[in-house]
């Protein structure tokens, strides 16, 4: 266990300080802060060990840790701006690892017409007004299209995942029906 923990401050540490440091803009509140982050990790190394990417896993611990900081300390700084900057940043990145390693193989099972539109449409940041004009059909058409598509892909993949949802509808987890889905 130290071991692990040893290798991950070695190699994060500075990174995950700089992040919070942008953050907060306090060099001792980004020390408490980091601290804390260390403190979960340890706590929670197994499945720190178990994470499938790292870098994504501790950003996660990160970011919680930011935001309880502030929320417990009732700081100056406004918590929601923090949120926004970290999504900002983020949630972009994570947001493309996600549909290139689970959404995009489940398009590719569409049919041909549904899959160029959504590939076209989400992955390409083409509007459907442009799609309707390259694929040379109706706007009209075009956004039936995508619609279409995209109750199709949702079908897929509740076909192949059950989800579980909290009352607000956020997921909570999910359990494979079959394996081979992907």
């Amino acid at each position: 266990m130290t071991t692990a923990v040893t290798t991950i401050w070695l190699e994060f540490h500075k990174e995950l300080r700089a992040f919070i440091l942008n953050k907060t803009r306090n060099p001792v509140d980004t020390d408490d802060i980091l601290q804390e982050v260390f403190v979960k990790i340890i706590h929670n190394i197994d499945k720190v060990n178990h994470a499938e990417n790292l870098r994504h896993y501790l950003y996660g611990i990160v970011r919680n840790a930011i935001n309880d900081y502030f929320r417990n300390r009732k700081t100056i700084l406004d918590t929601s701006e923090i949120i926004e900057k970290i999504t900002e940043e983020e949630t972009q990145s994570l947001n493309t690892t996600i549909a290139e390693c689970c959404i995009k193989p489940f398009i590719t099972k569409l049919p041909k017409n549904y899959r160029e539109a959504l590939l076209i449409t989400e992955f390409q940041d083409v509007s459907q007004i442009e799609l309707a004009e390259k694929l040379q059909i109706s706007y009209s058409g075009a956004k039936s299209r995508v619609q279409r598509g995209k109750e199709k892909l949702k079908q897929l993949i509740q076909d192949c995942c059950a989800y579980e949802s909290d009352r607000y509808g956020n997921l909570l987890d999910s359990e494979n029906k079959n394996f081979s889905c992907t």
